[in-house]
């Protein structure tokens, strides 16, 4: 499998399709560095020399694009901050609720989870009461 910036991509699939593998970048954008590195989309990953994949490497580090581990921080940051301001927004993160506007009185499930079901409450055994001493 070759590796780009600290991640495999597959080595099956055609390079244009393998790149998007890395956080930040879509089929547009891959197409982009394909064609700023002289390499034709439609070769699969396997097939790359090892030039060819340091060219990719250098144009997606020199570019001023954030992927991977740099656009993952961002984004962290950007919702800690909405979080620590109290704004509506943070708090829905907070809650684990739709950030969006989106309904949830039903189809919020991706992010309020798997449906609690309401459970008879489980009775604890009873400890025998003291008797009270005999006369």
């Amino acid at each position: 499998m070759p590796r780009i910036i600290g991640v495999d991509i597959p080595k099956e699939k055609r390079i244009e399709i393998a790149l998007t593998y890395l956080y930040g970048i879509g089929r547009s954008l891959s197409n982009v560095v394909l064609k700023e590195a002289g390499i034709n989309p439609d070769k699969r990953a396997k097939d790359l020399s090892e030039e060819e994949v340091s060219r990719i490497t250098q144009i997606l580090q020199k570019g001023p694009l954030r992927i991977e581990g740099d656009l993952r921080r961002d984004i962290a940051q950007n919702i800690k901050r909405l979080m620590d301001i109290g704004s509506w927004r943070g708090m829905r993160h907070k809650k684990g609720l739709p950030v969006r506007g989106q309904r949830t009185r039903t189809n919020a499930r991706t992010r309020k989870g798997k449906k609690r079901t309401n459970q008879a409450p489980i009775k604890k055994a009873e400890a025998p009461k003291a008797k009270a001493p005999a006369k």
